[in-house]
């Protein structure tokens, strides 16, 4: 007996959103739409586009009802002037696979242009990407396609150098301070995490575009923060999901060579990342644990930046000839002071790169070398092993040198065998912490050097600060009384003479109205004179007074020059220098 067998009835499929608003709307009748979505299925296409490109509905209507349903802004592109910069926020394939173009940034919030505004996936991925917070536009299917290719073939025209680099971020060429150790196994999943290894791999790359100094990865209880240090000012690029701090930790620390299981205590590695055939750049990597996770911070070590020469960093001419004139010594001691992050380093390593050559032997001991020079021979400390400033010193002067380079002179040890170099026929360069270059003697004195000590083995002490230079496109004059120049520290005769001062403004080219720094430098050399204050116990105060007579200009002295040839502002000198 047969059986009854109830008819196949067609399930019907429930349309909603955006379908549904086009249907009410009679753009498109409600079975070619559901044939449309189920064609879709299989295909790469979105519904917008599709319907666009076969001619089953009108681009403009179609963003119109897509503009009402969801509350979303409606914009005409032909109106608007893009911003390349916002474009180049986003990568080029996350660009062409959701076919949706940046349109500006506004603060932390990035505006996108969409056809579809259901296409959430979209929107998560450009804000992962960016950590910006994202905004949906919505615009015409037709005229988005036509000017996302117009606008990415400008992008392509106007991308820096770097960016052939960046077209690969998942394969840049990366390796650890240690070469014969590898990623440890608990490391693998985020090593092979894509994602994440764009992400790093770019921002890493864009703080080298920036010219930043430092980047910090800073975990807290419900965000993170990732900043780069921009001409001695930190500044906020990114905000990724705080979820993923563990998987970035992670990744830095399998690029720096570091132990990825240990999270107690804090470590020190170091990356060489390779980004053409003649230019790596070393990043000194730090890690230490904080309350809801590790942070990190990497120095960005750019051997480029001890070939500036000396011409480049801010000297006025009689403090370079003087500097030049010391280093051309046999002998004596060049101590460079100043607080951290002031360029005592990269003054240092010019001074190296002028006497590296043939002839002359140089040895280094560094807590840790920051800039690798070819011919010299650098000795990074380890005081766990018994390698310290004063034992390196004591080995390298069994080593037939010229010249010494101490990183930093801490302890009685270090500072009295520095100085019986420098006595002895070698010249020796240093760094101490002091304030100005009067201090410095003074420092050595406390430290418990003998004065006689000091004032035969001292050449030259050069006391520097860092100063942000004004944007030549955006800056403006400033006009000020004669009353506040004078009280700044200018004199009546520049006054009388005519001073123009300038002003940061702000603009696409710069951060805050700055673009780079330059050097403030004290640069002082040890007359008789001040040899002579030295032996008779004087002070510090004693010293400056000396070396004013001597016409030596002071860090103020020296900023207020920058200040009148508008290289930087009178805001920014106040800032590194004390009246």
């Amino acid at each position: 007996m047969a059986e009854n067998v109830a008819p196949s009835i067609p399930r019907r499929v429930v349309l909603q959103g955006l379908p549904q608003r086009l249907i009410q709307d009679g753009l498109v009748d409600e079975a070619t739409m559901t044939q449309t979505l189920e064609n879709l299925k299989e295909s790469d296409t979105n519904l917008v586009s599709h319907l666009v490109s076969q001619g089953i509905a009108d681009a403009k209507e179609i963003a119109i009802a897509a503009s009402q349903e969801f509350g979303a802004p409606l914009l005409d592109l032909d109106a608007v002037q893009l911003d390349l910069d916002a474009v180049k926020l986003v990568s080029d394939k996350l660009l062409a696979k959701h076919r949706v173009l940046p349109l500006m940034k506004r603060g932390k919030r990035l505006f996108v242009a969409v056809s579809d505004p259901t296409n959430l996936h979209a929107l998560d991925e450009i804000k992962f990407q960016t950590g910006l917070s994202i905004e949906a536009v919505v615009v015409e299917e037709d005229k988005l396609q036509k000017i996302a290719n117009k606008t990415m073939e400008q992008v392509d025209t106007q991308m820096p150098a770097l960016a052939d680099d960046d077209l690969d971020l998942e394969n840049l060429d990366v390796s650890g301070g240690d070469e014969d150790e590898a990623p440890t196994a608990a490391g693998r999943d985020d090593v092979e995490d894509a994602p994440i290894v764009r992400f790093v791999n770019k921002v890493l790359l864009d703080a080298i575009k920036r010219g930043a100094s430092d980047i910090h990865f800073e975990p807290y209880e419900k965000s993170y923060r990732i900043r780069l240090r921009l001409d001695g000012f930190l500044k906020e690029i990114a905000s990724p999901p705080v979820q993923l701090a563990v998987k970035l930790a992670a990744r830095i620390k399998v690029m720096s060579r570091l132990d990825i299981a240990e999270r107690r205590v804090p470590q020190d590695g170091r990356i060489k990342m390779r980004i053409s055939k003649n230019r790596a750049i070393d990043f000194r990597v730090s890690t230490c644990p904080t309350l809801f996770g590790e942070k990190i911070v990497a120095r960005i070590l750019d051997p480029s930046s001890a070939m500036l020469g000396i011409d480049a960093l801010g000297y006025e001419e009689a403090q370079r000839d003087l500097y030049l004139k010391t280093l051309a010594q046999p002998h004596g001691m060049i101590l460079v002071t100043g607080p951290t992050g002031s360029g005592k380093t990269v003054s240092l390593y010019t001074g190296l790169n002028i006497l590296n050559k043939e002839d002359t032997n140089i040895s280094t001991a560094e807590d840790p070398a920051e800039i690798n020079l070819p011919g010299v021979n650098q000795v990074n400390v380890n005081p766990k092993v018994g390698l310290t400033f004063a034992s390196a010193l004591r080995a390298f002067l069994r080593q037939d040198p010229d010249v010494i380079m101490v990183g930093e002179i801490r302890d009685l040890e270090t500072a009295e065998i520095a100085i019986k170099a420098a006595q002895t026929g070698h010249l020796v360069l240093s760094t101490l912490h002091t304030n100005d270059a009067p201090k410095t003697l003074t420092r050595l004195i406390d430290m418990g050097v003998k004065p006689y000590a000091i004032a035969t083995s001292v050449s030259l002490i050069i006391a520097q600060r860092l100063a942000r230079r004004l944007c030549n496109n955006c800056k403006v004059p400033l006009e000020m009384p004669a009353e506040a120049l004078l009280k700044e520290g200018f004199t009546q005769e520049e006054i009388d003479e005519g001073i123009q001062i300038y002003k940061p403004v702000g603009c696409s080219s710069c951060t805050d109205g700055y673009k780079g720094r330059t050097g403030l430098y004290q640069v002082m050399p040890v007359s008789e004179e001040i040899q002579r204050i030295i032996l008779q116990d004087g002070n510090a105060v004693d010293i400056a007074a000396q070396s004013a007579k001597e016409g030596i200009w002071d860090l103020r002295k020296s900023g207020l020059a920058k200040v009148k040839a508008g290289i930087t502002s009178l805001e920014e000198v106040n800032q590194c220098t004390v009246e």
